[in-house]
Order: structure tokens, then sequence, then C-alpha cells
């Protein structure tokens, strides 16, 4: 790592000082200032012969706004200044020849550009994946085959996001411990349940998606891959507007007997802004219901005592979910200098499932033994409010700014399951008493969280931002099993299989960042402190686990110009991924009597070093090199078996090391005005290794991400996409993942004079698009192949009305920013 950076150091030292040769014929040399006196940094300076404007040399300006043009030959010239925010200027022309062959031009002044903003109409339409220096974002509005679709399956899309929906596990660049926001909000919900989330979150929602694989200080540390924001719609200045949005639409799958089955959804969302000189006003609701289905089959080999028995089980699992989500919240402008906000926001989610799991247990040579059916009955409810209340000052509307945050955020949950199961023989007849299980496991979750942050400009560009943030946690989940006495057909509690866990958390940090220039480098440097005090304590098994623990987090980001088309940035950043609340929870979910899921009290955080390099060319396209070390991984899937039962289940377990090594290329192509073409490939490389049942285990292997999407206007309100992605083979602790894929098409009419738009999206329409994957470790060998919904036709229909120019709520990181990701529900 010190090597690596050595050498860049060294790399971007060369560079300036290859710039900086002497040269033998004339130089043009001058400065660049905003009407204000402020000298202009990275201006794009053009040398331009003065008879017909053709361009001879190209430069940017330097932190002191300076340019300097070499090796000018003899010849009348001009030079122009251009950069966004600001007209474009010119010089008077002027002649070098051997009597004046080094000239330095009069200070050129540029004018803001926004005196005139009212005479421009902006019709450029952003891509759907756009590379940012920093970040890679996807733009969902602007896209046609996301429209109908839930925030998931347009995750789906982006570059180096993998979906394990067998796991409902979300992977960036082959990395698992991805954190989620919403608006710069932390959804406070583990894994699974942010990937539940996401599937009933309409896309017609969301403006756009950011990726950022390295965040700097100010972020929370939590996070082993980095950060995913969602940024919901908003509006503009003052007025009052909305938008209403209805989208309808249906799913093909078939059952366990070939049926095919359709399977409707729909939702509507309403949005509200009013905005004054002193108050903002704005307000969401959201209603989505959707039926769908997931099939399973599981195959696994399990042998004891010299005897080998097959298992192979076929599941299918209807289901329905209700999905109502909200937001309010105002901004009072106490001055030009201060404001107040408060925002409150919650969602309802139920979800209902009736499925059937069928097994067949077959002895060695495969003749069928038994072959016991379980009928689940699946109930879950997750309710949560969170409240936010939040100041800010700006000292003098230069970004020196003190803002402060304070949250409360409350789950509630309230799961059960039944599970009935019948045993028969080989022949169909009953071998032994029916088994008759139930549980319920009600959750309450409180979080408190309070964090101010301060900014202060410096000279030349810098700025210095210092941070506080503290949070309490206090979780209290409870499981309830009883099971039926067939004889008296009566319910009688379980205390083997019931617990209550308690789980309490409190997080203190304090960071500091710095940020500026060095010579012609941009360097961003901070360091983050974090304490953790935690306390496990599982009521029923009489275990309780505490953990205090202080941890540094640096960062460093360097960004160097080299010259108007090329950037070259490098960050560096160490990270955190704590478990779930759920994985500490030692509770049994059960799928059917063989199969079940059980969280780990013993679960240790995970920690990940990264540095990635990153060179942009003329801010279209991109190419990412990233190293990264995990220590104490944190596999959420661990296979175990009971062999003399007949049980596989899974639990969390540290995993000891992960190395990763990928590449990233985003190239986006104009083949012609109507027709554009964005691909993104990423491909890594991964190292894992630890110890399975006392034994060495390691794996490496190759593998890769493809997406591409073409975007063709077919008249000035018509306008279609076709976007497809591929994954390769890949490998996620001791599960081996066979290739994925799918492709969609999108077509979109505006209506209304631009008001109203229609979008017809289908999904998938070959229903390729399934998980297939295989573990092979000790005594485990264990297949899976899951299908889902994923071909699916969408209707819909956006209408939007009032002042369109309404400006938004302000964006704001509130304080409960490192949380909420780690609430895990039952499913």
């Amino acid at each position: 790592m010190k090597t690596f950076v050595s050498f860049l150091f060294f790399a971007l030292y060369s560079v300036s000082v290859a710039t900086s040769q002497p040269i033998n014929r004339g130089t043009v040399r001058g400065t660049v200032q905003a009407t204000s006196g402020k000298a202009l940094e990275f201006t794009t300076m053009m040398l331009l012969k003065s008879t017909d404007s053709t361009l001879v040399k190209g430069v940017v300006s330097d932190v002191d706004g300076k340019y300097l043009f070499e090796n000018v030959g003899a010849g009348k010239y001009l030079v122009s200044a251009q950069q966004l925010g600001f007209r474009k200027t010119y010089s008077a022309p002027f002649t070098i020849d051997e009597a004046q062959p080094a000239l330095e031009l009069p200070t050129m002044t540029m004018t803001d550009e926004s005196k005139r903003l009212a005479e421009v109409n902006v019709v450029a339409k952003k891509p759907f994946i756009e590379q940012q220096v920093d970040r890679t974002v996807l733009n969902v509005e602007n896209s046609i085959v996301s429209s109908g679709n839930t925030a998931l399956e347009v995750l789906e899309k982006a570059p180096g996001v993998t979906i394990d929906r067998q796991n409902d596990q979300i992977q960036l660049k082959g990395k698992a411990g991805v954190i989620v926001y919403i608006d710069g909000k932390q959804t406070y919900l583990s894994q699974q349940e942010v990937s539940n989330l996401l599937k009933n979150t309409p896309s017609d929602n969301i403006a756009s998606i950011e990726i950022i694989t390295n965040p700097g200080s100010k972020y929370d540390a939590a996070g082993n891959s980095g950060i995913i924001n969602i940024k919901m719609k908003k509006n503009k200045n003052l007025g009052t507007n909305g938008s209403v949005i209805l989208n309808s639409g249906y799913g093909w799958v078939r059952d366990l007997n070939g049926n095919l089955l359709n399977r409707p959804k729909g939702g509507a969302t309403v949005n509200l802004n009013h905005r004054t000189s002193k108050v903002n006003l704005f307000g969401n609701y959201t209603y989505f219901n959707r039926t769908s289905n997931n099939s399973n089959e599981l195959g696994r080999v399990i042998t004891y005592n010299g005897q080998t028995n097959y298992f192979d089980q076929l599941s299918f699992r209807p289901s329905q979910s209700v999905n109502q989500s909200f937001k309010a919240g105002a901004d009072y402008f106490i001055s030009t200098k201060s404001t107040l906000g408060v925002m409150v926001n919650g969602f309802s989610n139920s979800w209902m499932s009736d499925g059937v799991n069928n097994t067949f247990i077959r002895d060695e040579n495969r003749r069928l033994i038994s072959q016991p059916v379980t009928q689940t009955d699946a109930n879950e409810l997750l309710k949560n409010l969170t409240s936010n209340l939040n100041y800010k000052y700006d000292f003098d509307g230069k970004g020196h700014e003190w803002t402060a945050d304070v949250d409360y955020v409350r789950y509630n949950g309230n799961n059960s399951n039944a599970l009935s199961t019948v045993y028969r023989n080989a022949e169909g007849a009953l071998i032994r008493p029916n088994q008759d299980v139930r549980n319920r496991m009600p959750s309450t979750i409180g979080i408190w969280a309070f964090k101010t942050d301060y900014v202060r400009p410096l000279k030349n560009g810098a700025k210095i931002e210092l941070g506080l943030k503290s949070s309490i946690v206090d979780t209290d989940n409870n499981t309830i099993y009883d099971t039926l006495r067939q004889e008296q057909q009566q319910w009688v509690f379980d205390a083997s299989r019931s617990n209550q866990f308690i789980y309490n958390e409190n997080i203190n940090a304090a960071y500091a960042n710095y940020a500026g220039n060095i010579g012609k480098l941009k360097v961003q440097a901070g360091l983050r402190a974090e304490h953790t005090h935690s306390i496990g304590n599982s009521i029923t098994m009489n275990q309780r686990i505490e953990r205090n623990y202080l941890n540094l987090f640096p960062t460093l980001f360097l960004s160097r110009k080299l010259d108007t088309n090329n950037v070259l940035n490098v960050s560096y950043s160490r990270r955190i991924q704590r478990p779930d609340y759920q994985n500490l929870n030692p509770f049994v979910f059960y799928l059917d009597p063989y199969t079940y899921q059980q969280g780990n009290p013993f679960l240790r955080p995970q920690y990940t070093n990264s540095i990635e390099l990153t060179h942009v060319y003329k801010d279209k396209i991109s190419t990412s090199l990233n190293v990264s070390r995990t220590t104490d991984f944190i596999n959420d899937e661990t296979p175990r078996q009971i062999p003399e039962k007949g049980i596989t289940y899974v639990t969390a377990e540290n995993l000891g090391s992960l190395d990763n090594i990928g590449l990233t290329v985003s190239l986006p192509i104009t083949i012609a005005k109507w027709w554009n073409v964005q691909t993104n490939l990423n491909g890594y490389y991964q190292h894992y290794q630890t110890f399975y049942s006392g034994s060495p285990y390691e794996v490496k292997f190759v593998a890769m991400n493809l997406y591409m999407s073409h975007n063709i206007t077919l008249s000035k309100t018509m306008s279609a996409e076709v976007s497809g992605w591929f994954n390769s083979a890949s490998q996620y602790g001791f599960y081996r993942a066979q290739p994925m894929g799918a492709f969609n098409i999108g077509v979109q009419k505006k209506l209304m004079d631009g008001k109203a738009n229609l979008k017809l999206n289908v999904n998938d329409p070959f229903w390729i698009n399934q998980f297939r994957g295989r573990a092979v470790v000790g005594d485990i060998d264990f297949r899976v192949k899951s299908r889902w919904e994923s071909r699916r036709i969408a209707l819909t229909f956006t209408y939007r009305f009032g002042n369109q120019n309404v400006k938004g709520a302000r964006e704001r990181n509130s304080a409960t920013s490192a949380e909420q990701n780690r609430m895990k529900g039952g499913n």
C-alpha cells in the first residue's frame, strides 16, 4: 500500500515536471478571474487563430487562475475562456513574432452566466448512467425501462452492483455490506430487510441513485463496500406544484405443476410541494399492492454412519404485499442565515404468503424412502416512524455553515409463521404423526441519534470540516414457539425453541476533514474515530455478551487534472461492518423441519481497507482500479449440518479474510444524434481464506458484470430504450453462483404538452433471469435453484401540475446515518 501511494505521488510529480520544461518558441500567458476578482481555477483556455478561430492549443488554468501557452509559432491569435456558470469570454487579437516572442495578456474577467439564464432553454437529457469523479449516478427518472419497476430491479442495472435474490444480498463490486441511504438518511435496516424495502419501492418515485465506493470521513464508517444513496423526486422555486403517478402491470410464472400464472400489481403516488419566501411545505404518499411468486429447488447429499441419503426439496410460495409510505415536512427560513426544519416519514409494509414445500428423501440407490410435505403460512408486518429536527446556520453564504440534527426512529415488527408437516412413505401412507409448529416474533427497535457538522472555508478554495455524532439503539426481539399436541389438539408453549433477545448499543463518533490544494493536486484527508459499547442479552438462554472497542478510520483522496481531457483520482479508506441486529439474535427461523436459519450472538465486526485509482477522460469515459482486503469477513449464509437428523441450516459466521481486486470501465458512445449507447463493465478477482470445521478453506476466482443500454429518440415526443445485463459465475462465501442475465424493452410517449407521459416497459420477456448455486465444503453438498417473477409488463402514467419550478426541500443527512441498515426482519 505504502509503495503504491509513493509511486502515485512520483507519477503525479513527474507529470508536473514534464509539463514545466523550457520551450524553444514563443509563449502566451495570462490570468482569468470572475467579476468579483476571485481567480478561476480549471478554466478551459483555448488559443485560436484570429483569422478563422480554428483551435491551436488548449490548456487549463491553475488554482491561481493563471494559464500558459508554450511553443507558440509566429502568427495572429486570440484566447477564449470557458467555464460552467460563466459566459464565454475572448481576449483582443494579438501577434507573436520575433520582436515579441513572449507575451503576457491583460487579465480576462468572466461574467456570471446566471444573469441570462432566463433566456436559455435547456433541452439536454442526462444519461441513465453518469460517471462522476467520486461516484456513479443512475438518473432513474430519465430511464424508460426503469419505469414500473422497483428500486431493487433498477439497482440490478447499476455497474458493479449484483443482487443475490436467493440470500437477499446487495453486493457492490463483488462485496457485500452495502449501506443504503434514502435522501441522505440511512434506512437502518439489515441487508435482508433493505432488500424487501427496495422490492416495494416504486422506481417512478426515484430521481437518481448514487453509488459511492469510497465515502469520506464525514460519513459513518459502517459499510464494507460503500454507500448507495437513493434520491427521491423533488421540485423547484416558489409556488405550488405536484404530480400523480399511476402504474399497473402483470407478471408471469409457472407453478410446480407447470401451470402458467399471471400475477397483477399496481400502485399510486401523490407528491405535493408548496414554497413561499419564508416556508417550504412538502409531502408525498405512496400505495403499492403486488402479488408475486417464488419457487425454489433444493438438493442435498447427507452422509451419516457410512449411509448416504439424498434430499430433494421443491417449494412454491405465492405472496401478496401491501405497502404504504409517506413523508411530510417543513422548512422555516428564520432569516437569510438561519433555517429550521422538521420532517416525519414512515411506512407500513405487510407481506403474506402461503406455500408448500415438498421433500423427497432417497437412499444411496436413489430409491424413494419418504416424502414429507410442509404447508407454510407466513405473515409479516413492519411499521416505521422516523422524525427529524434540523437546524442550519449560514455564516456568510460562501460555504461557512453549521448544521445540527436530532432523530428518533422506531420500528415495530409483528411476524408470525405456521408450519404443518405430513410424513408419508414412498407409497403415500402416513408413517408418523403430523408435526405442527407455529411462532410469533414481536420486535421493537428504538434509535436516538444526534449529530452536528461545522464547515469552515479557508484561503485558496480549501476548507475544513468537523463533526460529532452519538447514537443509542435499543432492540427487543421475542420469539414464541408453540407445538400442537395431536392427541388433545392443543397448542403447547415450546420453551426449547423460544427466546427473548435484547440488544443495546451506544456509538460515539468524531471526525475532522481537510480539503485543499497542493500545487495542482487536490487533496482531501480525514480521520474518524468511533467508540462502540454493546450488550447482547439472550434472556431465555441466560447468555450475555458485552463488547467495548475504539476504532480509527482514516480516509485520503487525491485528484489531479492532467490536462483538458484527463483527470486522475486516487482514494483510500478504512471501514467497519458491524453485525446486523438480527444476526446477533440466536433465534431459529424454519423453512421446513429440515431447513432453517439461525443467528449468532458471537459475531464480530469486519474491517475493510481499500484503495481505488480512477481515470476520467473528457468527463465521460471512466476507468477504475480498486484493491481491498477484508478481515473477519461476515458471511450471512454459512451452511452447517446435523446429519443424524437430515438437517441443513445456515448461520452468520466470521470467515477469516477476503481479498478483492476489481477493474470497472464506464463507456458512453454516441452512434448518432438519435442513438446513444452506455456500456459498463466490472471485472474482479477474489481470494477467500478461512477455516471450515477445523480444515483450511481457500477459493480464488475471477468474475465479471456487464451492463449495456441503447437509448433511441423516435420523434420529439417518443423514445425507446433497450437494456440488458449479465453476471458471470461468481462466488460468495461457500456458494458458487451460476451466470445470470436478462434484458428489458421500454417505450415512452410525452402527452399534454409535456405535462404527462406514458411508459410501457417489458422486463425479461423470455424469463431467463434465475439464480442457481451450489456449496460443496466439508460435509456439505448443497445446491439451489430459485426463480421469481422477473418476466413482467408494466404501464406507468405520470401527470405533473402546478408550477414545475418550485424548489424542493433541502438535501440533508440526518443524525441516523449508520444504524438502520442493521435492523433485520424475519423473512
